[in-house]
């Protein structure tokens, strides 16, 4: 059973490049600047987006076709607990050239409302399961998929950002099926295997357009 938060939230966070493997985190930062991304100042590293940002809409608003999600693990301070849930860190691909920072700021970030508390996760936490799926060629694919295992301990972003009321923070993702890549649709899904519960939301892209 998952929870309905009702809350403000105060800071938001999206932490990046927070895998456990540091060269497999090295090898997609040699990708990413192969395509123009600029390599980050540290790993990991914790981006501030405003929190007017993210939306539990089926539907958002992006600037041209060159925009697309990456399934995150979120986590929430509320009522000084600690809670699990699971959003998009949706991303504007051509403005990431420019300035990750910058790119975290120009798109919504979709998120379920559903939450699980912390502590009933926590004994088998690396068990948890992320997915996404897109639409492409008139099928459903799979673009994600994979254990939060891959990602560093729950210690080290909760030491840095997850102890103050009303912070959420998206957690990093994982390597996207064939590269990643613009999205007009995108769902996406965490899994707790071991008690047969799971949440899931989803979003299409309305494109507006480029006009100079």
């Amino acid at each position: 059973m998952a929870d309905r938060l009702a809350t403000t939230v105060t800071q938001l966070v999206v932490a990046g490049w927070t895998g456990r493997d540091p060269a497999a985190v090295e090898k997609h930062i040699v990708e990413l600047e192969a395509l123009g991304v600029a390599r980050p100042a540290s790993t990991p590293i914790f981006y501030r987006v405003a929190s007017a940002r993210l939306t539990t809409n089926d539907i958002i608003e992006a600037t041209g076709e060159n925009s697309g999600g990456e399934a995150e693990y979120l986590l929430l301070r509320y009522r000084g607990r600690l809670w699990v849930g699971v959003g998009s860190d949706h991303t504007d691909r051509e403005v990431e050239k420019y300035g990750v920072t910058v790119s975290k700021q120009m798109c919504d970030k979709p998120m379920a409302p559903h939450f699980w508390a912390y502590d009933e996760m926590a004994p088998h936490w690396d068990q948890l399961i992320l997915r996404s799926f897109v639409a492409e060629g008139g099928q459903r694919n799979s673009y994600q998929e994979g254990t939060v295992a891959a990602m560093l301990p729950l210690e080290d972003p909760v030491a840095r950002y997850g102890k103050e009321h009303g912070t959420l923070m998206f957690c990093g993702t994982l390597a996207a099926h064939g590269g990643v890549r613009a999205t007009p649709s995108f769902d996406f899904e965490i899994e707790a295997p071991v008690l047969g519960r799971k949440i899931s939301h989803a979003y299409r892209v309305a494109s507006l357009p480029i006009l100079g």
